[in-house]
């Protein structure tokens, strides 16, 4: 899950755990929504760290350090 479709989740929830009055037989649209919210909470973290992780990565990588041989 990325960063997008973890908002993407959040916003969603947020629309049916706030906005949304109707109601469904044995269904309650207000905890299908904050379980979204919860959903794309943890994923959003998730993709931050991946991030952090990968860029931390890529800057631990040290160019090749070239002498030049005497003769």
């Amino acid at each position: 899950m990325y960063i997008g479709t973890s908002i993407f989740l959040i916003a969603l929830g947020a629309i049916l755990k706030f906005a949304v009055t109707a109601t469904v037989g044995g269904f309650k649209i207000q905890t299908a929504g904050l379980i979204l919210i919860v959903v794309g909470l943890i994923g959003l973290v998730i993709s931050i760290l991946l991030l952090t992780m990968r860029r931390d990565r890529r800057d631990d990588e040290v160019a090749p350090v070239v002498t030049e041989r005497r003769y």
